[in-house]
């Protein structure tokens, strides 16, 4: 007797192996995306809907390795029957953890600190050399008042720090105010068309010029060459950034800089998350192909 064909899913990055080993256990592999009666993308994957259209008329399931989805078109997926999911709760602790690392590595100059002694650059203990900024008793600014942004300023509150927050839905302090009040502003906010280049020139010049500006969202919340002419102009205290506008380029002018802080898009890469990551996909995947029911995690 011939074995039932199992569904197939095309994976577009290799994933954490206990999640690999979960997706064996149950699916065939699809080399590609043609054919594929489910896909597991990450947010450098473009699903547009030519894309969608390309995958072929058996795709049912978009599992997105990602809480944020602005690099897939729900509307067009929901069009063509296609289910769309994403992997929201799991990766908060991991980001949150991140944006108060880069926060203390501003601050308190760590990664400046870090670069000075691998360039074998001469230094000695003296009570005026590379003071930084402690945080107690400093007012962070929550730009976007999610589930990753509450938990930033839940840890925030545990250092010591007063923690204001803005979301465009309504809440907390306008924007302008908190831009004013803050000594720390940090971004939140998913990216739409709304939030494109929400933190600009305009928005910019009301931070304080000792302010720092943290974003571990979107790249495109945050705009780059307003914000290399505010630090190279002295107008801002520093930044720290792990997403940028066009990933994976990083603008040389950032790069140049002390008092900016860069990682490579890791806010959610703790082995915790990313393996909780890939078995929400894994159920999202199981939910739809094989128990025909809408996942808890699928977007509208």
């Amino acid at each position: 007797m011939t074995a039932p064909t199992r569904p197939a899913v095309h994976v577009t990055r290799r994933l954490p192996d206990r999640v690999e080993a979960a997706l064996d256990a149950t699916f065939d592999r699809a080399p590609e995306p043609s054919g594929a009666d489910g896909l597991v993308t990450v947010p450098t994957d473009v699903v547009d809907a030519s894309f969608l259209d390309a995958a072929g008329p058996r795709l049912r399931v978009v599992a997105q390795f990602g809480v944020g989805y602005d690099n897939v078109d729900v509307a067009a997926a929901s069009e063509r029957g296609i289910v769309v999911a994403n992997t929201p709760d799991v990766l908060t602790a991991a980001v949150a953890e991140l944006t108060l690392g880069l926060v203390l590595a501003l601050l308190r100059r760590i990664a400046e600190g870090d670069r000075l002694i691998r360039r074998g650059g001469a230094w000695e203990l003296a009570p005026t050399f590379m003071l930084g900024r402690g945080l107690a008793g400093r007012t962070l600014g929550v730009v976007g008042w999610g589930r990753i942004g509450r938990e930033v300023g839940r840890l925030a509150e545990a250092y010591g720090m007063r923690v204001v927050w803005t979301r465009r839905s309504g809440g907390g302090v306008p924007l302008d105010e908190l831009l004013r009040e803050a000594d720390v502003v940090s971004v939140h906010t998913p990216l739409t068309e709304e939030t494109r280049h929400l933190i600009a020139a305009r928005e910019l010049a009301l931070m304080r010029p000792y302010a720092v500006l943290v974003n571990t969202s979107r790249g495109p919340v945050v705009d780059e060459a307003a914000l290399v002419a505010a630090l190279r102009e002295g107008r801002l205290g520093g930044a720290a950034l792990d997403v940028f506008e066009r990933e994976p380029e990083v603008p040389a002018e950032l790069v140049a800089l002390e008092n900016v802080v860069l990682t490579p898009h890791v806010g959610s890469a703790t082995v915790e998350a990313r393996e909780a990551m890939g078995m929400l996909c894994v159920d999202a995947l199981r939910a739809v192909l094989l128990e025909g029911r809408r996942p808890a995690n699928a977007l509208d």
